[in-house]
């Protein structure tokens, strides 16, 4: 693709998935996994928590078409729309750069960020050659990897241009873009993701304290660095056939938020957090499908953690019922 493809100007239609709910009736709840464990995981909602409610409303698909260049980014898209088209467009984004992983949403069916979203990586022929004669897009290789991207040099002008937007999957709909992904921060938050020092401090020869600082050498660093950059977008759990909800799994995120404390020298509840992940809906929940791994936006190989943290939890396992 030539410099010039790049920054052309292209009419694209998006093609929203919008939402709006009604008031939930009193005392009705809806939806809902039937595997969900409630009782003992300390991941399992409660009647208070309104997790399992399907919102009700009406759903609807909407057509914007605007002249945007390739470079831009499908955010960029989506502010032009809600300042130019439709005001009551709703979605959800906050530093635009892709560090906050506030703006998580499907594009052309594939969990990935607004921001980080350009238009010539996703533009697709509104065509009906584009699909086979089921209906179906051809599948096989992630869509927005930038060797299938669309090539804009091969293009017709006249070609009619989509992209497809929708909520997260994987999560209730607040309206339009905008998924709840409660669900998926009180899961982390129970796993209590912050430090809890051993508070064994470096001493001397002679047992005097040598540091306050609890001390590690790059190797020790390196084993939870990348965990560190997780920044709850949402994607990976978008992305988990498994998730859905998390009423029968926790969900990568979480895992991942115990598998960073897990792996850190400095942190001395490693027992207490394998131990909360030997629940039904934890470790073993896991299918070890690894979509998960395929669109994290900060390079996550979430899969392979995950799989590392479930043979620590079954090690644990085994250990615990040795004794």
């Amino acid at each position: 693709m030539t410099n010039a493809a790049v920054d052309r100007m292209l009419t694209v239609t998006l093609r929203v998935s919008r939402f709006t709910p009604k008031p939930e009736r009193p005392g009705r709840r809806r939806g809902g996994s039937p595997f969900g464990s409630r009782s003992k995981s300390p991941f399992g909602g409660d009647v208070a928590s309104g997790r399992t409610n399907r919102a009700r409303g009406k759903r609807w698909t909407q057509d914007y078409t605007l002249d945007v260049h390739a470079s831009d980014s499908v955010l960029d898209c989506l502010l032009a729309v809600k300042r130019e088209q439709d005001p009551s467009l709703a979605f959800r984004y906050s530093c635009g750069h892709g560090m906050c992983g506030s703006d998580a949403v499907a594009i052309n069916g594939t969990p990935t960020l607004l921001c980080t979203a350009k238009v010539r990586d996703w533009v697709r022929p509104d065509t009906p050659g584009f699909v086979d004669s089921d209906g179906f897009r051809p599948t096989g290789e992630p869509l927005d990897d930038d060797a299938h991207a669309l090539n804009l040099d091969d293009l017709d002008p006249d070609t009619p241009l989509i992209i497809e937007l929708a909520a997260l999957p994987g999560f209730p709909t607040q309206r339009d873009l905008i998924a709840d992904i409660d669900p998926m921060l009180n899961q982390i938050r129970k796993l209590e993701p912050y430090l809890k020092a051993s508070g064994d401090l470096k001493v001397t020869d002679e047992g005097k304290i040598n540091a306050f600082e609890y001390l590690q050498n790059p190797a020790q660093l390196a084993r939870y660095e990348l965990l560190s950059n997780c920044i709850a977008c949402g994607v990976c759990e978008g992305s988990c056939p498994v998730y859905a909800g998390g009423d029968a799994f926790v969900g990568p995120a979480a895992m991942i938020a115990a598998s960073r404390f897990i792996n850190d020298s400095r942190d001395g509840a490693t027992a207490d957090r394998l131990t909360a992940l030997m629940e039904p809906d934890g470790a073993r929940a896991c299918q070890s499908v690894r979509a998960c791994s395929m669109h994290c936006p900060k390079g996550i190989d979430v899969g392979e953690e995950l799989w590392q943290t479930i043979q620590k939890v079954d090690a644990a396992r085994v250990s615990s019922e040795a004794e």
